[in-house]
């Protein structure tokens, strides 16, 4: 009784409701009905588990990774690019895996961006056992969570331009060899489009958005406000405008950095080097990197589920998500 009684209330807070004063809009608000931080968190600490062997590139860990994400694609109704969800790759360590689906657009012809984050992690090395919680399991935790939010205004029937294709890349810590394989598929036309049938091509692509640990509170912009969230992007094609209106609608009000902590540099590194947007920059599509920052935590066996503000965490998915619906 109490698991029919839980999908009740489920189905009953997934309905669409209209916003005050907003008779005639499709309001972001409806979004925030399947919003659920337990889920997140659930999801988190499931990547984070022993069972998948901290997810490097190769392993068996990483292959039931990308199969568990394979089913979460599915039951989001994202639906596969070239008839398949998973897309296979090699490396020197084995068999990679990419996991792709699309939210279908309504432009005509077809306009594209990309939402991303990598599932791969150091894995067991040495006898220790390296869970990734921050990264990249925050960024996995919040494709999902904003993949679903987005297929919530479908349902609602909200409009949006844009398809998004949505990809959680393997082999990030190998180069970005993930993010190069979905480069090279574009570039060879093996994405079809489902509904249209055509390859997506990379002129069709608009922007690409990058989650990459947004997990953590301990590397702050200002001390003590762990209230907090970078974009990485270029200035004249990161949309930030978007993001900052917002940031201005009440709940919000997050402290915004578009640098990493004001060092030209370390901006330069982690935005143009070694984050997967990297691939897409090189090849002139705009591209934006959202990330909480490196902590001391970050590629050492104390990067863990406990160590994560997963209120933090939901808050910032929610900006994440506006700020979605705002470019899509």
């Amino acid at each position: 009784m109490t698991k029919i009684r839980n999908y009740f209330i489920i189905f009953f807070l997934a309905a669409c409701i209209p916003a005050a004063a907003q008779r005639y809009t499709i309001s972001p608000i409806n979004a925030d009905l399947v919003l659920n931080q337990e889920k997140i968190q659930a999801n988190v600490e499931y990547l984070c588990s022993e069972e998948l062997g901290g997810r490097a590139t190769g392993t068996e860990g990483g292959r039931n990774t990308a199969a568990w994400l394979e089913g979460e694609f599915r039951i989001l109704g994202l639906k596969p690019l070239g008839g398949a969800w998973l897309h296979g790759f090699s490396t020197n360590d084995g068999l990679a895996r990419n996991v792709v689906g699309l939210i279908p657009g309504s432009a005509t012809p077809a306009r594209y961006m990309v939402l991303m984050a990598h599932f791969d992690n150091l894995g067991t090395l040495n006898g220790r056992f390296y869970p990734g919680a921050d990264a990249n399991a925050s960024g996995v935790a919040a494709l999902l969570q904003v993949t679903e939010m987005i297929n919530q205004m479908n349902t609602c029937r909200k409009i949006y331009r844009h398809g998004l294709i949505v990809v959680a890349l393997d082999a990030k810590e190998k180069n970005q060899a993930g993010a190069e394989e979905l480069w090279r598929e574009l570039s060879a036309g093996k994405l079809l489009d489902p509904v249209s049938g055509q390859p997506v091509s990379p002129s069709q692509i608009d922007l690409v958005i990058n989650l990459d640990q947004l997990g953590s509170t301990q590397a702050p912009i200002t001390e003590g406000n762990g209230r907090y969230l970078m974009m990485l992007s270029d200035e004249s094609t990161g949309r930030r405008s978007s993001l900052e209106s917002a940031n201005r609608e009440p709940g919000f009000g997050f402290e915004l950095g578009y640098d990493y902590y004001g060092s030209k540099d370390f901006t330069r590194l982690f935005f143009r080097r070694i984050s997967d947007q990297r691939v897409f920059l090189d090849h002139g599509i705009p591209a934006v990197m959202f990330t909480s920052g490196i902590t001391l935590l970050n590629n050492k066996p104390t990067d863990t589920p406990a160590s994560l503000d997963y209120g933090i965490l939901r808050d910032r998915v929610r900006l994440i998500f506006r700020y979605l619906d705002k470019v899509l």
